[in-house]
């Protein structure tokens, strides 16, 4: 299945032979002029020898299965679209507008020698749909303000309607109270992202799904799980040999949901004790894995302890291979030692964060939500459903 995922520095022919989970071709893409739908053009290859990361990619025109581009005359004239990018991510941005085939709003965003952050949109929004592409990751807090900044900025620019579009909505795993005296931080944040002045939040797989309840706006919530499946499905594993492990208890959902998707394949769960933030105990297996191909799922891997003490676990139990997979490459200390020292066949991870590129290793492989993002914009702007394949079978509208 030919599928399209985009990325500033490299992308990848889907038909070339798959090896260890890398494939072999790179090219570079051109951003499209304004006259039309982005189609990427391939150009020179490019080499690369420190374990820069694979992009599955297009053929032309060829989108995936599951999207499709509507290339109306209307869209191409739209001038009552507007997006803009904060600094978190401005790949995942310019990624975004090259499917959309729009160019980025011109913003200027510094800050001052206190640390103080200075917006100033540099064209006009007035009467205008305006959708800001800023993840709230590390560092959170300042991605964070800019966000609000940014959102107060297109208030009193008078735009008819703020779209805070967050492919990683930080402070998300502090959603309940666990113990006394506690903050629900999430809750927090949402208050501020709407008293700052957005009229709905777009975000892409978040931490529980009692997040959307914090917001009193209107949230789409995107999965990214659609890209890393039409990435599974170019392996050559058989059916028969896979088993989608949940790495804890709380991930079963998405875990099931996941495993229906690759042909109801069965499902394992690993019962882990977690003691303090970021330091869990893998306690045992239910399911099994023996002689399988696991595929672990996640919505985040932040220090990578739980992931990788799970997976020490199913080899343990007999697991043949075992693949990493998650949307947020969040990647605190000491993540990239755990991930990179070969227990994974392949680490499968998203752009909504940036990786840096001194965290680049040979088993990880960066997939593109910019086509979803993309289409969910469009639909959002022509006040279309958003239930669409694969988001209707996993409850996006």
């Amino acid at each position: 299945m030919a599928s399209l995922v985009f990325s500033s520095s490299s992308v990848v022919n889907r038909s070339s032979p798959v090896g260890a989970g890398f494939l072999s071709s790179h090219s570079r893409f051109r951003l499209p002029s304004r006259k039309g739908i982005a189609t990427c053009k391939l150009v020179e290859p490019l080499n690369y020898d420190n374990g820069k990361p694979c992009i599955p990619v297009i053929n032309g025109q060829n989108f995936p299965g599951f999207l499709s581009l509507k290339q109306e005359a209307d869209r191409k004239n739209d001038t009552r679209l507007r997006i803009f990018s904060g600094t978190a991510n401005k790949t995942l941005s310019e990624e975004i507008a090259c499917y959309m085939g729009l160019e980025l709003g011109k913003i200027k965003i510094k800050r001052f020698a206190d640390g103080e952050i200075y917006v100033q949109l540099q064209e006009s929004v007035r009467g205008c749909d305006v959708y800001l592409v800023q993840p709230t990751c590390p560092p959170a807090n300042e991605n964070l303000m800019e966000l609000l900044i940014m959102i107060d900025a297109c208030r009193r620019a008078s735009a008819k309607n703020i779209t805070a579009v967050i492919p990683y909505f930080g402070y998300a795993r502090a959603d309940r109270k666990t113990q006394g005296r506690e903050s629900i931080a999430a809750k927090l944040v949402a208050n501020l992202i709407t008293e700052a002045g957005a009229n709905r939040v777009l975000a892409c797989d978040l931490h529980s799904g009692q997040s959307m309840g914090y917001f009193d706006i209107p949230v789409d919530h995107v999965y990214g799980q659609p890209v890393i499946l039409d990435y599974l499905a170019s392996k050559t594993i058989c059916s028969n040999d896979l088993v989608v492990v949940s790495p804890d208890v709380g991930g079963v959902a998405r875990a099931r949901a996941f495993a229906k998707k690759m042909s109801d394949a069965p499902l394992a769960i690993v019962d882990k004790r977690r003691h303090a933030h970021n330091v869990a105990e893998v306690m045992n297996l239910i399911g099994d894995v023996r002689g399988k191909v696991a595929v672990m799922v996640d919505d985040m891997i932040d220090t990578a302890g739980t992931i990788t003490k799970g997976a020490q676990l199913l080899h343990q139990e007999g697991a043949r291979e075992v693949y990493a997979c998650c949307t947020h490459a969040v990647f605190s200390p000491p993540a990239i030692e755990h991930l990179s020292s070969g227990i994974f066949q392949e680490v499968i991870i998203t752009n909504t964060i940036p990786v840096k590129e001194e965290n680049y290793f040979p088993q990880l492989t960066v997939l593109s939500v910019a086509n979803l993002l993309g289409e969910t914009i469009w639909r959002v702007h022509d006040d279309c459903s958003g239930t669409f394949e694969p988001y209707s079978s996993l409850g996006i509208d």
